[in-house]
């Protein structure tokens, strides 16, 4: 019975070790993969787009992309799956706004490449499975009350 002992903590501290590894490498685990969000100025106007994104506490800032110019910024979704993101965009008399990242809605769509393509029309989701820009959303205007919602934006 001795030499079992030894064996079973052996055996117990391995799995306990693979378990860990699994989850900080953010597999089907506690801690999420990492998300690299990018959107980029596809206007086709030559314009450029002025961008502030904020989470309910990170504020990213203001950002001037020029045409095919992008904005890019990592981070990792929280485990109750309410990580949200959302952007002001505006440019010429044109502004809108929207959830450029929803947890609930893009967990399956994009996994941890979320690339958009934002358009006059509104912004254009990377299909990671055709590698076309073809999951196109609406802009959230007028969804919330906007000024309350985008709160601190620039006027």
């Amino acid at each position: 019975m001795k030499n079992m002992f030894p064996f079973s903590r052996y055996l117990v501290s391995f799995l306990m070790l693979v378990s860990l590894v699994g989850l900080c490498d953010g597999g089907a685990g506690i801690i999420q993969k990492k998300v690299d969000l990018r959107m980029t100025n596809d206007l086709g106007t030559g314009e450029n787009i002025n961008v502030h994104c904020k989470s309910k506490g990170d504020d990213l800032g203001t950002h001037l992309l020029t045409p095919g110019q992008y904005f890019e910024f990592r981070f990792r979704p929280n485990f109750w799956g309410t990580t949200l993101y959302f952007c002001r965009l505006w440019w010429g008399n044109e502004s809108h706004w929207f959830d450029i990242y929803d947890q609930n809605r893009d967990t399956t769509r994009c996994d941890s490449k979320c690339w958009w393509m934002v358009g006059s029309i509104g912004p254009c989701l990377l299909d990671r499975h055709f590698g076309i820009y073809d999951l196109c959303q609406n802009w959230n205007d007028g969804k919330y009350n906007d000024a309350k919602y985008l709160e601190g934006s620039e006027n």
